[in-house]
């Protein structure tokens, strides 16, 4: 089972004893130590590896939401305080939860649940990230050219052509291959089809105009055939305005 390494920060001992002795029941949580204030706790957060910090808000010398902004982004903090206005503060921390004091054991379970699941979606996604193909060998010319998968722009397809399309490279890579082909070869979550002739690299678009993506002066047209898998990639990824704003 995976444990996630955490530590404590509060200036109340009987709220840090209680934390710590919930922690300790937690088959899943490893107890790596605990703080009665947030300088203290600084050089154990910068330089151990910790998955989770259950901290105070309201300290003398340094608040929990000034504090939270040095906390490494790979740790996930829960905010454990008596005073239920700071839920707002604690959450645009990027605070995984919030417990409000005093805390059952049942209330904390599922917060530290939350922190388990976290921890195992992003790891997963690291995973997948690293069997994805980093680098891709094509023949063009009698050649063989390595070209980095990060590198990539966008394909275009010609017959039995392709071209490849790369950033700060003038002329694109020519090879005889099909789109298909080179499509399965690439990592799903990286690059989508647009049209029967183009496949583009999602980070790298910059913008869309028209129905178009745009790559400097050239316009990669989004055909009906592939627009509702483009529209739906759009619609996960675009900030709608709040109307309250």
């Amino acid at each position: 089972m995976k444990k996630l390494r955490c530590c404590i920060i509060d200036d109340e001992p009987l709220a840090l004893e209680l934390i710590k002795g919930y922690v300790l029941q937690t088959p899943f949580l490893e107890f790596v130590d605990a703080f009665s204030s947030a300088s203290l706790a600084v050089k154990t957060i910068v330089e151990a590896d910790l998955d989770l910090i259950f901290l105070d808000i309201q300290m003398a010398e340094l608040n929990g939401i000034e504090f939270a902004k040095v906390v490494p982004l790979r740790c996930r903090i829960i905010f454990v305080t008596a005073f239920q206005q700071y839920a707002f503060d604690g959450f645009k921390a990027n605070a995984l939860d919030y417990l409000l004091k005093p805390v059952s054991y049942s209330e904390f379970l599922v917060s530290a649940n939350k922190a388990l699941k976290w921890v195992e979606l992003n790891e997963r996604a690291k995973d997948k990230e690293e069997d994805e193909p980093q680098f891709i060998i094509i023949k063009s010319e009698y050649k063989l050219i390595q070209i980095a998968v990060a590198n990539i722009l966008y394909i275009e397809g010609l017959k039995d052509y392709v071209k490849i399309y790369l950033e700060d490279t003038v002329n694109p890579v020519m090879s005889l291959m099909s789109m298909k082909t080179l499509e399965s070869s690439l990592p799903a979550s990286k690059f989508i089809r647009v049209h029967r002739s183009f496949i583009v690299q999602t980070s790298k678009i910059k913008m869309i105009e028209r129905n178009r993506i745009v790559f400097g002066k050239q316009y990669i047209p989004i055909s009906d055939t592939y627009k509702n898998v483009f529209a739906d990639y759009i619609s996960k990824h675009t900030l709608t305005p709040n109307k309250e704003d």
